[in-house]
């Protein structure tokens, strides 16, 4: 029954992830933390970070973690092959269509509309995870990691001021994590 329950779950995942993995966060969060509690709300955050540090999409990644974590390797396959199962067909028949009908300016009317909404789907993410990565619950200050919010401005300012590689910006926050758990805790 677990691996019907995966299957679904990231089926729907799958179906209704339209703009990519960061627009597929808040649903991925409703199906694992809040419909079936799989995982806690710190747990789906270090999730994303996981999913975001290894190749491959935000879904899928979130898809394979949580079929293991819930149903082993069995789980993951399951898991993984429902969240890909729509997007494949989908864009099977997108493709199709699009190269048929690229040319029409209702289409480009169309995704020119739903740009916006993608936007608004990956700034509740954003803001869902910032809250939960400064220990802010409903922007309560009491909460607040202070240095969770200065590695966080660090790593703004050297990947948009100074363009460093994503990767190296990972790590750098990683390791002053650390020294900071080293020293004050």
């Amino acid at each position: 029954m677990i691996y019907l329950k995966l299957f679904i779950s990231f089926l729907k995942i799958g179906a209704f992830s339209f703009g990519g993995g960061y627009a597929a966060m808040p649903i991925i969060q409703s199906e694992v933390v809040d419909t079936y509690h799989w995982l806690t709300l710190e747990e789906f955050t270090d999730l994303i970070t996981i999913s975001q540090m290894t190749p491959g999409p935000i879904a899928v990644n979130s898809a394979t973690f949580v079929g293991i974590r819930i149903g082993g390797i069995p789980g993951a396959l399951v898991a993984t092959f429902g969240c890909i199962l729509p997007a494949s067909l989908l864009l099977i028949f997108l493709s199709w269509m699009y190269m048929k009908y690229k040319k029409l300016t209702i289409l480009q009317t169309i995704l020119s509309v739903l740009r916006p909404a993608v936007v608004v789907l990956i700034a509740i993410s954003g803001i869902k995870i910032l809250q939960s990565a400064f220990g802010l619950n409903e922007f309560i200050l009491e909460n607040l990691r202070l240095h969770m919010l200065f590695i966080f401005v660090i790593c703004l300012v050297l990947l948009i001021k100074y363009e460093k590689n994503p990767i190296l910006v990972m790590v750098l926050a990683g390791l002053l994590n650390l020294l900071y758990n080293i020293i004050f805790l």
